[in-house]
């Protein structure tokens, strides 16, 4: 609301004005507005030009994203001033203006009594354009409350997540997640199980990269999504508190505390969260080869899951222009995963056998972050260095319980399994970025080191029923070793030429990819299923170039069109490349293949962006081609089981080409303060080409997903909000999926003056969130339904203290680089 505000007062106020007979020689008033304290740009800031001689004429202009303005005015006697909510505006009375003039920098500083008085916040435009982004503000998404990080991305345009957590972007499943604009522990280093343990009350914004300039890693096909986190920017000590409760059985306490004065800025972060979320899922399997030509099984699934999260930081102003922030992040999550699987197994359609089988999964998951951060602003006009130095370690312990009984005809063991599984990962990086600004033009130049080590021990122990010992499964046992060093170079240059803006930039990436099995045991096996060709110790060198360019046509101060280009690369994750066969069952396995090669994607994106006085349209059409591109195929093994069913092997390959086009739109309406609606539809066409093991993989499909939701104001200030969710079915070479419908609902109301705020929260209302899939192979058939979440009702209750609701953000002394706005105009 804080920028649509000046931009829907001088739209009204032009739109007057234009109506009157224009005179000729305008004069040009320019000038910079930053925020006093932090010497940052203050973005949609307004410029108020009173006429003396007619004070009823009035008109001016906003600042854009480095706080710059720029007003065509009529020469002649005005009172000027500055002004942005929360801030205590500045003032020029009796101004003769009768040439062009530069009114250079003018900081604002915070103005308390008026921040008392601010009705919301957070409720500002819920989409900002970027030249390489948009910028989604979900703080105020009352469907929020009790949810966590992987929730929260479910209601962001463009962004679906799926039952099983795999987070999509234009339905594209190759997008990179960031934290604050690196590569983090709190993402899980490439799963996304950590977000479902983080609450979704701490993201400020997340940003939807679908053009990533070249300051961005390459990495992620489909883009980036870049989650950033709340920092509390207001002098003094302040905080909030957080606790929720739910049904099933959910609770979690998570505070956000933060001191800063004039030299340095201590923030703190803890949480605490205990949730049993029951599923289900109900497969029915047909087979052409073994002993069963038809299985079903059905899943009841109870998960509880313990987590403890904490982040302590400290930001030292060391001068007015610089900075060093340090910080350390730990998350311990204590997870418990109990399967019951009731099969019954068909021979001619009769019931001949049917078995019991339970698997008892236990995870200890640790995650360790230390970061350090130094800026040095040189000027206040945006000419600054930037280094990042960060070192993460995550470590988690798995240990499965199978046993599996029969249970029709005899009531007998079948089979019992142990399967310990040991992962450490360890990531190093560093960075550096320069911004030297040059008038409107801007340039950047940077260097980003990753370098990751994925160290995998697994373990499958079965019980041996003739001398009742366990005994280690000679192929499975193994140990892997997986390298994964990233350095990159890049530059960029922007510049500004009336209503056009680009932003051009080139990144030059070397990918390193090694591999290495240890086992004790004889692994020639192995390597005979994968071929002879197929390197288990391997060293992979990849050098390449990835150009971007962005560009932004303003057509007028409410609308624009933007152009956007980038070349990206998907490198192939541990478990992708990890050559010894896991299993999610004794007749399903999964098997890495050392032989995936990185998939590469050239993109392209025409947007559009129209605003009126009540209502903003966003809008885009995308292509995009993918050569190497991965696909997830199955096929028979050529093995059976003990009791004669076939076991099936799911292989990742590198396919030809994957083409993807879709278009896609957004609506924000606000017709009036007690209603806000919002809308998004997202149609897109994928075809996939290639062949391996001599059988075709090629598909073509079309699909869509849309999302909706209302936010109205009751009596007694009541605040009620529904969300509507749709994804449209969907289908690759193997498998289809039906759409998939849920909607939730939130009602949240202050209390004590404002400084607590208690909601009631159902997700899934109509308790329809299901994956329905069937696929189909030459060799057997599934019909699936699975449920990972059955319906949730949370109540929360939030209390601030030195952190009246009504405060307006304010910009933080030092931003991450990927948060700063850097080269954009």
């Amino acid at each position: 609301m804080r920028k649509l505000l000046p931009i829907i007062l001088l739209f009204s106020t032009f739109t007057i004005y234009a109506q009157r007979p224009q005179e000729v020689n305008p004069i040009k008033i320019t000038g910079t507005v930053l925020e006093q304290d932090t010497n940052q740009p203050l973005e949609y800031a307004t410029l108020v030009l009173q006429s003396i001689d007619n004070p009823s004429k009035i008109s001016g202009g906003i600042t854009d994203a480095n706080g710059k303005y720029e007003v065509e005015a009529q020469p002649g006697k005005y009172n000027v001033s500055i002004e942005y909510i929360g801030y205590k505006t500045y003032k020029l009375p009796n101004q003769n203006l009768t040439k062009s003039i530069d009114l250079g920098i003018t900081k604002l500083a915070p103005d308390v009594a008026e921040l008392e008085g601010v009705e919301v916040v957070g409720e500002k435009t819920t989409v900002e354009i970027r030249l390489d982004k948009k910028v989604y503000n979900i703080g105020k998404d009352l469907t929020n409350s009790g949810a966590n990080i992987s929730d929260a991305l479910n209601n962001v345009p463009s962004v679906t997540v799926d039952v099983d957590g795999a987070i999509s972007l234009r339905g594209n499943e190759n997008v990179r997640i960031l934290i604050n604009g690196r590569p983090s522990a709190l993402a899980g280093f490439g799963s996304t199980d950590a977000l479902r343990q983080l609450p979704a009350d701490a993201i400020e914004k997340v940003e939807v990269i679908t053009s990533p300039s070249a300051r961005y890693d390459a990495e992620g096909t489909a883009g980036i999504l870049n989650i950033i986190l709340k920092k509390e920017k207001t002098l003094g000590f302040n905080g909030s508190i957080n606790t929720t409760i739910g049904y099933p059985t959910s609770s979690q306490i998570n505070s956000n505390l933060n001191l800063r004065t004039d030299k340095f800025n201590i923030f703190n972060t803890l949480g605490y969260s205990y949730r049993e979320a029951p599923g289900n899922g109900l497969f029915d399997n047909t087979y052409v080869n073994g002993t069963y030509d038809r299985i079903i099984e059905d899943r009841d699934i109870n998960r509880l899951d313990k987590g403890y999260n904490g982040n302590l930081g400290i930001e030292y102003f060391i001068t007015d222009k610089s900075s060093i922030t340090a910080s350390v992040f730990g998350r311990i999550s204590d997870e418990s995963d109990i399967t019951d699987n009731d099969s019954k197994r068909f021979i001619d359609n009769i019931l001949t056998n049917q078995t019991f089988r339970k698997e008892d999964e236990k995870q200890d998951d640790n995650s360790v972050q230390v970061s350090l951060n130094y800026i040095n602003n040189f000027n206040d006009n945006g000419h600054k260095l930037t280094s990042d130095f960060q070192y993460s370690k995550n470590t988690e312990d798995l240990l499965t319980r199978i046993n599996e009984n029969n249970t029709v005809p005899n009531n007998d063991l079948l089979a019992r399994e142990n399967i310990y599984q040991n992962e450490i990962q360890n990531e190093y990086l560093f960075q550096a970025d320069y911004v030297l600004p040059m008038g409107d033009a801007q340039f950047e130049a940077g260097y980003r080191g990753n370098f990751e080590q994925t160290i995998t021990d697994y373990q499958l122990d079965t019980l041996n029923q003739n001398s009742g010992q366990f005994e280690t499964n000679l192929d499975l046992t193994n140990k892997f070793t997986y390298d994964e060093n990233v350095n990159a170079f890049y530059s960029q240059y922007g510049n500004k030429f009336g209503k056009f803006s680009f932003l051009l930039g080139l990144r030059l990436e070397n990918t390193q990819l090694k591999g290495k099995v240890e086992s004790e045991y004889d692994i020639e096996a192995l390597q005979e299923i994968l071929g002879s060709e197929v390197d288990l110790n391997f060293d992979k060198n990849y050098l390449g170039l990835f150009p971007t360019f962005n560009m932004t046509f303003e057509l007028n101060e409410m609308e624009s069109i933007t152009l956007g280009y980038n070349r990206r690369i998907n490198r192939p994750r541990g478990r992708f490349i990890n050559p010894f066969p896991s299993r999610s069952s004794r007749t399903n396995v999964f098997q890495g293949n050392p032989d995936l090669d990185p998939a590469y994607a050239n993109a392209y994106d025409l947007g559009y962006l129209k605003r009126w006085e009540k209502l903003t349209l966003t809008s885009s059409i995308y292509y995009q081609k993918e050569t190497n591109s991965f696909e997830r195929v199955q096929e028979e093994t050529g093995q059976t089981t003990s009791d004669g069913i076939s076991i099936i092997r799911s292989i990742p390959i590198n396919l030809s080409t994957n083409e993807r086009i879709g278009a896609e739109a957004g609506v924000l309406y606000n017709p009036t303060k007690w209603l806000r609606l919002n809308g998004s539809f997202n149609f897109f066409q994928f075809e996939t080409d290639g062949i391996f093991n001599n059988v075709d993989y090629g598909a073509k499909n079309t699909s869509w997903f849309s999302r909706f939701s209302s936010k109205i104001t009751l009596p007694s200030k009541i605040d009620w909000q529904t969300n509507f969710f749709y994804r449209g079915p969907s289908e690759n070479s193997q498998t289809k999926n039906k759409g998939i419908a849920f909607t939730s609902m939130a009602f949240s109301k202050d209390v004590f003056s404002d400084k607590g705020t208690i909601t009631f929260n159902v997700s899934d209302l109509f308790n329809s969130a299901k994956r329905r899939s069937y696929t189909e192979t030459a060799f057997f058939t599934s019909d699936s339904e699975f449920q990972w979440r059955v319906r949730q009702f949370t109540l929360g209750f939030v209390y601030r203290f030195n952190q009246p609701k009504g405060k307006t953000k304010q910009r933080q002394p030092q931003q991450q680089n990927d948060d700063d706005g850097q080269g954009e105009f």
